[in-house]
């Protein structure tokens, strides 16, 4: 397959869980991708797909005007990005930069005025939806940044999410999506709390649930971990690693705000806990079992966990 100009061509790096479901869903719609992941297997995949291999990010961005970051933490978002073999030296005036990773708000706008000063547009765009919404082009892109240039990309956003919204300036998707992972991340401890002293107190787990999802128990949470609970299903979606990070920028991102985090940060602590127990590969769901474990008791099978 000849490439595409430069001008149409998509890139991405990091394609992994998340990754790799956008960067399909981008092919279905007709798009070229160019794409770098440091984990082989992963690039292998998406070129299997139908993806151009590249080398590193700065090829990525040599190849294409649109780029987008999708790997775990704002160390590595910087590296891609303003990295000597990253994006910045191969970007051009015009090109456009979407920033996917959940990281700390407050050094995209750092890298804003940079690639602003190139004519570079940047865009902070994390999603929200997992690994299965992924897949489906399901996700939620929750969008900070010149509306003008959302508009110009708002194609490549919508191949992979039903959902965009624009929260406003750069920085404000990533202030969102700390809000709605603080909610989430909170409510799977919480929900892990009650499910076993629900289940140490001789209640069936899936009544539990049944009772629960149509009383005021109800939530997008309890509809998500529940079954996880139950079945066991501790595959990475979101990992006990990813969440520890997820936290912890809320509650540095809390504190130079001068709110104050008490849930998020005992939630935090829990998940440290968590991966202490050697769960820190496993879905965030799997806090459960640790749990579990203090409780005495097992809500459903627990093959999936690690050795």
């Amino acid at each position: 397959m000849a490439e595409a100009s430069r001008d149409t061509m998509v890139g991405i790096v990091g394609v992994g869980v998340m990754g790799g479901g956008m960067a399909r869903n981008i092919l279905k719609k007709g798009n070229q991708v160019v794409a770098f992941d440091l984990d082989k297997a992963a690039l292998d995949d998406i070129v299997s797909k139908g993806a151009h291999r590249a080398s590193s990010a700065r090829e990525v961005a040599e190849k294409a005007s649109t780029v987008i970051c999708m790997v775990e933490t704002t160390a590595q978002s910087e590296e891609v990005i303003m990295g000597e073999d990253g994006f910045l030296p191969a970007l051009r005036q015009g090109d456009v930069v979407i920033s996917s990773a959940t990281i700390d708000p407050i050094a995209v706008k750092r890298w804003d005025n940079i690639l602003a000063s190139k004519g570079v547009g940047l865009l902070d765009a994390p999603v929200s939806g997992g690994w299965k919404r992924a897949d489906e082009g399901d996700l939620s892109a929750i969008v900070g940044g010149n509306p003008e240039i959302l508009k110009k990309v708002r194609p490549v956003i919508e191949a992979y999410s039903s959902r965009v919204f624009h929260m406003g300036d750069v920085g404000q998707g990533l202030a969102m999506k700390h809000v709605n992972n603080m909610m989430i991340q909170t409510t799977t401890a919480v929900l892990a709390e009650a499910f076993v002293m629900g289940a140490k107190a001789g209640l069936d787990p899936q009544a539990m649930f049944e009772v629960m999802r149509v009383s005021t128990g109800a939530s997008t949470a309890l509809e998500m971990r529940a079954p996880q609970f139950i079945k066991g299903d501790f595959r990475p979606g979101g990992t006990i690693d990813i969440t520890i990070k997820d936290q912890t920028l809320q509650t540095d991102f809390a504190k130079s705000l001068g709110v104050p985090m008490f849930l998020a940060n005992v939630s935090l602590q829990i998940f440290q806990m968590a991966k202490a127990n050697g769960l820190a590969k496993l879905d965030s769901s799997s806090v459960v079992t640790l749990y579990e474990k203090m409780a005495g008791v097992q809500l459903g099978p627990r093959d999936s966990l690690e050795k």
